[in-house]
């Protein structure tokens, strides 16, 4: 009897798939890579304050300095805004500005990627690379950050480069060296000199730790590593401190000394156990994976390189994260590598009982995800169940952009690629690994694809600023604002063109006639004096934010 399943077997694609995984792996990589890259608006906080300064870039007003609605924005060096900027150039003319500059994040993406394979090639040999990066795309903290304009993208480009060039020091010291160098000179280009540390720590630690790099070859690499990664390193900092001495002062002290003080003393909202109680979710499925690998090699794993490069890397990391104590799990994402670099050899260890589980349970989860995610798309754009459809529009009420028929196609086929897949992986020790990615990837697809426009009219600004730009007079001068975020203030720029002089800000001000006000939906009360209300709102379904914009009275006015 012909069973369903027979319908999606093919004998020929299964021994296809199973022998030459590599593939399979890229096509992967590429499709959760694009999907959720385009199609929507900028999200707040982050990406939304790294697109307002790569659009700085973008009208040439200041390739040094980083602005942001017309204040600098030192938070970050300007590595990735630039890129940002590169891309919204070359790819504008086919999509939306923000949708082009997003793109830089695929590209980092795509090298972290590909330094992973190649880290884990040298380590475990070729059949173990592509394991290493299919476990690093499951992990559950890098689906929604790996697809932001955000500089942690190139930190994790950056690790990953720095870790293969380590791994490969002892065969090829000379070019080990120029990548260690680019890896660390990215990582101070993007976040600054505080996050390289972890990367260089690893680096001088390691012989200490291993005959390995106990060698003269590796001596070479490291000298040519700094010498490399210096002018990544000095570069920008030099160039904000001839243009701006008091900005570099500023960045400098902020950015560098006061973080590092806080290895010393945790200030308030500091948190050093907040990445190990996130390491269960984040980490997901890497961290039982690794964790088994070292079980299974039992002493070997302080002995062998393959095994003290990644658990070494980890040990850094996650010390060096909790000695900072800054309780954001973005800044855990470098945790991730060195975690599916030790996944890659837990599986061949792994009780068949374990492996049954794990495909499994992959299958059951995301089969359940791509149901519900169909049923939710159902109710939004077709309107059935009716009940459903009432439940979201109210959540939404200002969604009015269904899924394009390309969208929905795509979904389709992703869909049916998940499905064929099932039936035609064979047995493998590594399958639950490819099943799992391809369960993610299939998922985020699916809310990339045909659900994104409805997730997007609840975090866009657009709306709201249209709303608040056609509110202002047609006349005005200048424009105050008070507890403004970077984020709106971003955006308000973006969409609206409004720049505004921070309330917050030391130093005198100027007497504008508009002030823009962010506050509490539920906050009562008024500015009162000499401010007379004229408009407030908020975005679509939001019940947190209110904007208020207020006009000083005529005899006020000056």
């Amino acid at each position: 009897m012909l069973r369903p399943a027979h319908l999606l077997r093919h004998d020929k694609l299964a021994s296809a798939i199973t022998a030459n995984p590599l593939r399979l792996t890229i096509l992967i990589c590429v499709i959760w890579t694009l999907s959720g890259l385009v199609g929507r608006d900028p999200w707040k906080p982050d990406e939304a304050q790294a697109f307002a300064v790569a659009y700085h870039f973008l009208l040439g007003q200041d390739w040094v300095v980083p602005m942001l609605a017309g204040e600098p924005y030192l938070e970050k060096p300007p590595l990735v805004h630039l890129t940002a900027a590169l891309f919204a150039v070359v790819f504008s003319p086919l999509l939306p500005l923000h949708d082009a500059a997003r793109l830089a994040t695929g590209f980092y993406m795509a090298l972290t990627f590909l330094f992973v394979g190649l880290a884990a090639k040298e380590l475990y040999g070729a059949e173990k690379s592509w394991v290493s990066t299919l476990t690093l795309l499951g992990c559950g903290g890098l689906l929604l950050r790996a697809h932001l304009l955000i500089t942690e993208v190139a930190l994790l480009a950056g690790i990953s480069a720095g870790l293969f060039a380590l791994a490969v020091s002892a065969r090829r010291p000379v070019f080990a060296g120029l990548w260690l160098g680019i890896g660390l000179g990215v990582i101070c280009y993007s976040t600054g000199l505080v996050e390289p540390l972890m990367l260089l720590i690893v680096a001088l630690l390691l012989p200490a730790i291993s005959a390995h790099w106990r060698t003269r070859q590796y001596a070479l690499t490291l000298a040519i590593a700094l010498v490399v990664a210096l002018p990544w390193a000095i570069g920008w900092p030099l160039a904000l401190h001839a243009r701006a001495p008091d900005l570099f002062s500023e960045w400098f002290w902020t950015e560098t000394v006061q973080r590092l003080h806080g290895i010393i003393e945790f200030g308030e909202g500091d948190d050093p156990l907040f990445h190990i109680r996130t390491l269960a979710w984040f980490a997901w499925p890497a961290w039982p994976l690794a964790l088994w690998a070292l079980w299974a090699q039992g002493r070997q794993v302080i002995v062998k390189p393959e095994f003290v490069l990644p658990l070494a890397a980890f040990v850094v990391f996650l010390g060096f994260l909790c000695a900072l104590g800054e309780a954001r799990d973005v800044y855990g994402l470098p945790l991730l590598i060195p975690l599916s670099l030790l996944a890659a050899t837990g599986l061949n260890k792994l009780p068949r009982g374990a492996v049954n589980a794990y495909y499994w349970f992959a299958i059951m989860l995301f089969t359940f995800f791509l149901v519900v995610g169909w049923f939710y798309w159902m109710a939004i754009d077709l309107g059935v169940p009716h009940r459903l459809w009432k439940h979201m529009m109210k959540l939404q009420p200002e969604y009015l952009t269904p899924a394009s028929a390309l969208a929905i196609a795509c979904t389709v086929l992703v869909t049916i690629g998940w499905l064929v897949l099932l039936f035609n992986f064979k047995r493998t020790q590594e399958r639950p690994v490819a099943i799992w990615a391809a369960g993610v990837t299939a998922v985020w697809a699916l809310v990339g694809l045909i659900l994104v426009n409805y997730i997007d009219t609840g975090k866009t600004y657009r709306s709201m600023v249209t709303r608040l730009a056609a509110a202002l007079p047609e006349r005005h001068g200048c424009i105050l604002s008070k507890s403004l975020g970077e984020p709106q203030r971003a955006m308000l720029y973006y969409f609206g063109d409004i720049r505004t002089e921070r309330m917050e800000r030391k130093g005198q001000r100027r007497k504008c006639d508009l002030l823009i006000v962010q506050d509490n939906w539920k906050a009562q009360g008024q500015m009162g004096g000499p401010w007379k209300l004229v408009w407030e709102g908020r975005r679509p379904g939001d019940k947190q934010e209110r904007f208020r914009i207020y006009q000083r009275a005529p005899q006020n006015a000056k």
